[in-house]
């Protein structure tokens, strides 16, 4: 027995080494930690229990039978973050390259089978080549089982991918298909196909960090949801966007008490809205005052910046933050912004997370560019995903309320729970200015001072519409509340919506305009 100990102990460090010293060493010079290293860092001390260590692949052409490394090239298994149970595969690109084959596949198959019979999410640490070559269309047969499985674990348990290295062809629809995308500047890179292809088929050149890296994906393409300096704080990252997240889709997010009073007034937020109602001003200077401790996770960050969306907390409460953001684009609603708020909406509806719109939008954004790229089409996302989100939903006027971006934003009309608004508040179907215009297009022309005469009109306009009082008369505002009163007003509405229990009609799945 003490023999066939000793050989299982000689084989596990053997295992532990991946494709070899040397490897490992050209990882870390590469600034990239090994597989194994990120999963201890991900995980609780001590917590991790391994998966399939044992695992060997049988592929026997091109000399494969001669290379044959204990695990296959990915590390699987299970472990906790904050004592919550968590599934992990993290890729080895020291074993050939990362490289992905069918006995790969069936090991992340197996712990994502076994997250969604258990409850629990999933995290994928990406660091591969690509598809075995030497295992032709059976590598290509284990991708499709994982993206099956990608799909339906969607909105059952969260699935997060970290890319901490290459990622390409048919591996970057795997990530795609999970919620959320972190890269590591400089060291990962995502793309269909890669730079060298691109150069042959359209004499196109471009480099690695240019064509997928993660800055590209954050800021251009919108794929990716964070970017990180290291890899070392993209797994605190990792953490932290899941201290917000619940276990699956029958839980609720778990509660973090961090001692900010629910009470807690700020009279800086009457500071923060500008009297001139087309000067811009930050949204997260109202954002960050309102939540707890000043905490928030900001999601796509350097992507559709003219819209904010994040997670914080409310007295320790896990919630969605949707926001018009006045500092770019006037805080209109284009292509990308609708987009990036209707898929965040639909993750917070997915996994019981309330959602808090802060809104401030003079309507959407014009041009040929947008009509012709489909701004109908993608608005509409928006207003679909928060028509058909049942979670607590709350909405915070602060100041332009326009036109249809009005309906969009959460209003009334399609189903929010509670609609505030401060006196600041302009309601419309579109600027003073701009109704004017139309209005009274004829008197203007005919006046003596047609300037003057049109700077009286928008005053008396501003004052009969431009103000939230007619909303509030109508009863699509709930109340009129001063601005330093709105977090303690916004817990109050969110701890009597906690047991809202809303429903829609029965169906196989809507059809979104996608």
């Amino acid at each position: 027995m003490e023999e066939k100990i000793e050989e299982l102990r000689r084989k596990k460090e053997e295992m532990k080494l991946g494709g070899g010293k040397e490897r490992i060493v050209q990882q870390h010079k590469k600034g990239k930690l090994t597989a194994r290293e990120r999963i201890d860092l991900l995980l609780d001390n001590g917590s991790f229990i391994e998966m399939d260590a044992f695992a060997l692949h049988h592929c026997t052409d091109f000399g494969m039978e001669k290379k044959r490394v204990l695990g296959d090239g990915v590390v699987t298994g299970y472990g906790n973050i904050d004592g919550r149970l968590v599934y992990v595969f993290s890729q080895d690109f020291t074993v050939f390259g990362g490289s992905l084959g069918w006995k790969f596949a069936e090991k992340i198959c197996k712990v994502m089978d076994m997250a969604m019979k258990n409850g629990a999410p999933v995290i994928g640490l990406n660091d591969s080549g690509g598809a075995r070559i030497q295992e032709g269309v059976i590598s290509l047969g284990g991708y499709a089982e994982i993206f099956f499985r990608n799909v339906m674990a969607s909105g059952v348990i969260p699935q997060i991918s970290a890319v901490m290295g290459p990622c390409a062809g048919g591996a970057v629809y795997s990530p795609a298909i999970t919620d959320f995308i972190f890269m590591v500047k400089e060291t990962s890179h995502m793309f269909i196909t890669g730079p060298n292809v691109i150069k042959a088929v359209t004499g196109e050149k471009v480099s690695f960090e240019q064509l997928g890296g993660a800055m590209a994906h954050n800021e251009k393409s919108g794929v990716a949801h964070f970017a990180a300096e290291n890899e070392e704080n993209c797994i605190e990252y990792i953490k932290t966007l899941f201290s917000f997240l619940p276990s699956n889709n029958m839980d609720d997010p778990p509660r973090v008490m961090v001692g900010d009073d629910p009470n807690r007034m700020d009279t800086e937020l009457l500071k923060i809205i500008p009297d001139e109602s087309d000067k811009p001003y930050d949204m997260k200077d109202i954002i960050r005052r309102v939540v707890d401790n000043d905490e928030f996770l900001e999601v796509h960050k350097h992507w559709a910046m003219n819209i904010i969306v994040g997670f914080a907390r409310l007295d320790g409460y896990s919630v969605g933050i949707i926001g018009n953001q006045p500092n770019v684009l006037a805080g209109t609603l284009d292509i990308n912004s609708s987009t990036k708020a209707a898929r965040f909406v639909r993750f917070c509806d997915a996994f019981n997370i309330p959602l808090l719109t802060f809104e401030d939008v003079p309507g959407f954004l014009p041009g040929t560019s947008q009509e012709y790229g489909g701004i109908i089409r993608n608005g509409a996302k928006l207003l679909y995903a928060y028509s058909e989100a049942t979670v607590p939903k709350m909405t915070v006027i602060t100041r332009k309320a326009y036109g249809g971006a009005y309906d969009v934003m959460c209003s009334k009309h399609i189903r929010a729970d509670i609609n505030f608004a401060w006196p600041s508040a302009e309601l419309a179907v579109m600027g003073p200015g701009g109704a004017v215009n139309i209005i009274f297009r004829k008197e203007i022309q005919a006046a003596e001072d047609p300037e003057r005469r049109t700077d009286e009109l928008v005053a008396q306009y501003r004052e009969k519409f431009a103000n939230p009082y007619i909303a509030a008369e109508m009863g699509y505002i709930d109340d009129i509340i001063e601005p330093q009163e709105t977090r303690p007003r916004i817990i109050n509405a969110l701890k009597t919506l906690l047991n809202k229990r809303e429903s829609r009609p029965a169906k196989k799945h809507g059809n979104i305009p996608l």
